[in-house]
C-alpha cells in the first residue's frame, strides 16, 4: 500500500511551547483514520501539518509523495480537502450555498472574476445532494443551521476531488439528531471505495463513524497509541489518553465511553 501521509519524528514549537513532539505516523491508501484526544492535545495542529498549512520545526512530513519544505504548497493544497472552524468563519454569510462549494475549485472563499461551467455547477449540486443539502443551493450560507453548514463544508472540501480529506471536528456543536445524521453520512462515505483517504479529528469516541479503520490517540502533543480501531480503542489506551479511568463499549460498529 502507498503512504498518503508519512510523518517521521515531527515536532512543532511555537513561542517556546512544544505543540507536537516526535510524531511518527503513516497513513496508507484506503485507510480512514480518527484522531482522538483531549483539548490541547495537538489534534488540530497535526491536521494543519497534514494539510500543508504548517511546517514542522523538526522531522519530515511527506504528503501525497511530496515533502514539506521541498514542494510548492500552493500546488499541493488543491489535492487536499479540509474542513475546519476557521474555514467556516471565513466564508461570507451572504454567499449562496452553491458558491460556497464552487469557489473551492479556485481556492477562493467568495466569488470574484473566476468562471465556472455547467460541469462545475453540476458537481457542486451533486455533492450538496450527497451530503443532504439538496434544494439548498440558492440559500445564503448565513441562514443555515450549524449542522447544515458542516455538511456544506464537507461538500466544499470534496469539490476538487482531493486525494486526502481532513475533517477537523465536523460534529462539534451539533445536537444529537445532527450528530447522528452526520455520523451516518460519514459511514457511507467511509464505505465508498472511491472516497479519498480521510482523517477525522474528534474529542468523542461516540462520533467515530462505522467503517473508519484506524485511530490515533494524542495527549500533550505526543502519541499515546495508534493502530486499527478494534485493537487500539481500548479502555486502557483511552484512559491514558484522557488521564482518567474510562470504560469503552461497542455496539453496531459504534463506540461509547463512560467514566468509572
Amino acid at each position: 500500500m502507498t503512504d498518503v501521509l508519512d510523518l517521521v519524528d515531527v515536532s512543532l514549537v511555537r513561542d517556546g511551547k512544544k505543540l507536537l513532539s516526535a510524531i511518527t505516523w503513516r497513513v496508507a491508501e484506503g485507510e480512514r483514520w480518527v484522531v482522538v484526544g483531549p483539548n490541547g492535545a495537538g489534534k488540530t495542529t497535526l491536521l494543519q501539518i497534514a494539510g500543508g498549512n504548517l511546517h514542522p520545526s523538526s522531522g519530515t512530513a511527506t504528503i501525497l509523495g511530496e515533502t514539506l519544505g521541498r514542494v510548492d504548497v500552493f500546488e499541493l493544497r488543491p489535492r487536499i480537502g479540509l474542513t475546519s472552524a476557521a474555514v467556516d468563519q471565513r466564508l461570507g454569510r451572504t454567499a449562496r450555498v452553491r458558491d460556497a462549494v464552487l469557489t473551492a475549485s479556485y481556492g477562493q472563499l467568495g466569488r470574484w472574476r473566476e468562471k465556472y461551467d455547467n460541469v462545475d455547477t453540476s458537481r457542486a449540486d451533486d455533492l450538496l445532494a450527497w451530503w443532504g443539502m439538496e434544494g439548498f443551493s440558492d440559500r445564503t450560507y448565513g441562514t443555515l443551521s450549524s449542522g447544515e453548514r458542516k455538511r456544506v463544508l464537507i461538500a466544499r472540501a470534496l469539490m476538487t476531488d482531493p486525494e486526502l480529506l481532513l475533517l477537523d471536528e465536523p460534529a462539534a456543536g451539533l445536537d444529537l439528531a445532527g450528530r447522528e445524521d452526520l455520523v451516518r453520512r460519514l459511514a457511507n462515505h467511509a464505505a465508498d471505495p472511491n472516497s479519498p483517504v480521510t482523517i477525522l479529528v474528534t474529542h468523542h469516541v461516540e462520533e467515530i463513524p462505522p467503517g473508519f479503520t484506524h485511530v490515533l490517540m494524542l495527549r500533550q502533543g505526543g502519541i499515546v497509541a495508534a493502530g486499527p480501531v478494534p485493537l487500539t480503542l481500548t479502555a486502557e489506551n483511552l484512559s491514558a489518553c484522557f488521564n482518567m479511568q474510562l470504560a469503552v463499549e461497542s455496539a453496531g460498529g459504534r463506540y461509547y465511553a463512560r467514566g468509572l
